[in-house]
């Protein structure tokens, strides 16, 4: 007997459709579970609690403590009480005045005054009443200086300059005494503000309390190269 079946009732032309239909649907479950993922109930909870705890913590509150005063000194130790009595207490010793005599040719001896005068005499000053006086002034003794000054010939070859400072005495007379040369930077240099301070005519001398008296003086003399 031949069987007969129905050209649509048979299966077998669509087998490649199936078969696509079964390479997705299978694709598609592998990448399901791929990306599916588990998570643990009790996990999500425990971190769940957490986050609700530390939300709700509050800053601990600080207090400073509060700083006490020194205590107060003590009071101070009671002194003694002087007690006032009346000054009925007599005294048995009174104070005796002699009554002295002045004699009219009571003489006073003057030696004394007079040494120290003469100690005076050889005080030199520094700074008096009335300074001493160079004829003309200061703007004299300046152009003195500078127009008798003769620049060493050794110095001006060797280009040696710079300021000597002398210092000297005027005397009761108005003489230039004593005189030294300090802080110069050659020798010759010195030697020549030495002659030329010494060669200054008579000063007016300085006074103190109106009489004359030795008065240190000091100047200085610069040379330079033109």
């Amino acid at each position: 007997m031949e069987v007969k079946k129905s050209k649509k009732a048979d299966l077998e032309r669509k087998r490649s459709l199936f078969f696509q239909i079964g390479l997705i649907v299978t694709l598609a479950a592998i990448l399901v579970a791929f990306e599916w993922s588990t998570v643990d109930p009790n996990t999500n909870i425990l971190a769940w609690h957490d986050e609700e705890v530390i939300e709700e913590e509050a800053p601990p509150i600080t207090r400073h403590e509060e700083i006490k005063p020194p205590p107060p000194p003590p009071p101070p130790k009671a002194t003694d009480i002087i007690q006032i009595v009346d000054n009925d207490v007599e005294l048995e010793e009174e104070l005796q005045i002699d009554d002295v005599d002045m004699d009219e040719d009571f003489e006073v001896d003057l030696s004394q005054l007079n040494m120290d005068e003469e100690d005076s005499e050889e005080q030199i000053f520094i700074v008096v009443e009335e300074m001493p006086k160079f004829p003309g002034g200061t703007a004299a003794l300046l152009k003195y200086i500078s127009s008798n000054v003769k620049y060493p010939v050794i110095c001006q070859e060797n280009g040696v300059q710079g300021s000597v400072s002398v210092s000297f005495v005027i005397n009761e007379k108005g003489e230039v005494t004593n005189v030294k040369a300090y802080r110069g930077s050659d020798p010759n240099l010195e030697r020549e503000a030495l002659r030329v301070v010494q060669s200054m005519p008579r000063w007016t001398p300085g006074k103190q309390r109106g009489r004359a008296v030795k008065v240190s003086y000091t100047v200085p003399v610069r040379f330079r190269l033109q």
